[in-house]
């Protein structure tokens, strides 16, 4: 039988935020390093899938691209939407010097910033 336990439903809801966080702060950092450094398909769609993380209202993404990349690369989007899920910080303050890195990603990658109406 279940019992209602606010104190340790708070405790266990405060610890699954923050273990997301931080996974999806690793995995949106091994994501970045590889749009920086890599050129392949599945490179564009990393960087489309960084973008989206960045400003979804600008880059809008197509969760179907989840199943045009590795499995080690899907799983690291998949951590990245859990923390983004709980809401604790945009992904890219996770990583060092993030906002600066996302940008020059969608620079490299060509990805068009909508224009202003």
């Amino acid at each position: 039988m279940n019992s209602f336990n606010p104190t340790g439903d708070m405790e266990r809801i405060k610890l699954r935020k923050s273990t997301a966080t931080a996974k999806g702060g690793q995995a949106f950092l091994r994501l970045l390093d590889l749009a920086e450094t890599h050129e392949s398909g599945q490179i564009h769609r990393i960087a489309a899938f960084i973008a989206a993380t960045y400003n979804g209202e600008a880059f809008t993404l197509n969760l179907y691209e989840l199943r045009a990349v590795d499995e080690a690369i899907g799983d690291d989007m998949l951590l990245c939407i859990d923390a983004l899920r709980w809401g604790q910080a945009d992904l890219h303050t996770l990583v060092p010097d993030g906002d600066r890195r996302v940008k020059a990603v969608i620079e490299k990658w060509g990805l068009k910033w909508p224009e202003a109406q």
